[in-house]
């Protein structure tokens, strides 16, 4: 299959399934205490077709092929008996977390897969997972699965600070000491800027430690781990953009066009591992030919679930920041109020959505390899 058409039928694959499990939490949460829910779609309006009707719920294919939906009864109007705003103040915030909390364990479960592939991350040790042939990394003796401790001559456990480094010093030496088995080796190399974005000033991919394990538990415990930490960067990026110690390119958010050009690139990544043939030291070793994609599709679940619990109208973090009142002082905000406020942000949100969209094209984003 063309690699082109491939990442687009992945592409939209991946999103939708990812919308679809948000969705799915509010649904299974809302059935479980009796919210009543008129229709559950896949995909958006207009409708295509009516499968079938479970108790009060219609089931639906639109024609869209983006996520899914719930149209709850009574969402807004806490006056319609047996619809989500008539239901108690713990009820909501159960249906609002359950759609979150559903694609944090979607991250889980892939990361869990991720780490069963290519072992659990040791994150105190950088080591060189890919070298490009020809690049300036294989020129300047490059191996894979280098260790690397120090640049610059100073010491180094930390990726991000890595590729950082890289980027302040485009077309000077850089000194690297690297642990190879048993030797401590020392070479220089010269990031260049002339080199595109794929192929990465350098030309080698980098990644933490890994430690084989055939143990369901200790995946699943790194699973967990680097599914809550991944969580926690993005809600630290505004600060680390902030104090300079990650970019504004690096931070920017990124449209549908951002993802699918991404996704192509990972999708291309994981095609050309499968067709290399792997090598025992120096150069080009096939990666597991499913973890690019996969640790998109970690990335996209969880940052999807993050960005839902954000304290912004129209998300679910809004509708949950106006229930703290009630949790409070026992007292509800008046749901004319309320949606006045959401329909306020979803415009908002709709105007952001479209400016991060257009940027997509005018500033196209791509994966900066080192």
């Amino acid at each position: 299959m063309n690699v082109n058409l491939l990442a687009g039928v992945v592409f939209i694959a991946v999103f939708g399934i990812v919308i679809l499990v948000h969705e799915l939490g509010h649904f299974l949460v809302g059935r479980f205490f009796k919210v009543e829910i008129e229709e559950f779609g896949i995909g958006l309006p207009p409708k295509m077709l009516s499968l079938f009707r479970w108790k009060e719920t219609e089931f639906t294919i639109n024609w869209l092929p983006f996520g899914g939906f719930n149209r709850f009864k009574g969402e807004n109007n806490p006056e319609v008996e047996g619809g989500l705003a008539a239901a108690s103040a713990g009820v909501r915030l159960a249906v609002l977390f359950a759609g979150a909390i559903m694609n944090l364990l979607t991250g889980i479960l892939v990361y869990t897969i991720i780490f069963s592939k290519v072992g659990i991350p040791n994150f105190d040790v950088v080591q060189v997972y890919e070298v490009t042939p020809g690049s300036p990394a294989a020129e300047a003796g490059f191996r894979v699965d280098d260790i690397i401790l120090k640049i610059n001559g100073e010491a180094l456990n930390d990726e991000t600070e890595l590729r950082g480094i890289i980027g302040e010093n485009l077309d000077q030496e850089i000194s690297f000491t690297f642990q190879r088995g048993e030797e401590i080796v020392e070479t220089v190399a010269v990031p260049l800027s002339s080199r595109s974005p794929e192929e990465g000033a350098l030309g080698f991919v980098p990644s933490y430690g890994r430690e084989e394990t055939s143990s369901f538990l200790a995946t699943l415990s790194y699973g967990t781990q680097t599914t809550f930490l991944h969580a926690q960067e993005i809600l630290l990026m505004p600060a680390r953009m902030l104090r300079g110690s990650l970019s504004p390119e690096e931070g920017r958010f990124i449209g549908f066009r951002g993802i699918y050009n991404i996704f192509q690139q990972t999708v291309d990544a994981d095609v050309e591992s499968r067709e290399e043939e792997p090598a025992p030291t120096a150069g080009t070793p096939a990666p597991p030919p499913t973890y690019y994609t996969l640790n998109l599709i970690a990335s996209l679940t969880i940052t999807l679930g993050v960005f839902n619990l954000l304290p912004f109208p129209a998300l679910d973090g809004g509708r949950i920041f106006f229930i703290i009142p009630e949790l409070l002082f026992k007292k509800r905000v008046p749901a004319e109020f309320e949606n006045i406020v959401h329909g306020v942000g979803m415009m908002l949100l709709l105007g952001f959505m479209l400016y991060i969209n257009v940027m997509d094209f005018v500033n196209p984003v791509d994966i900066l390899l080192p």
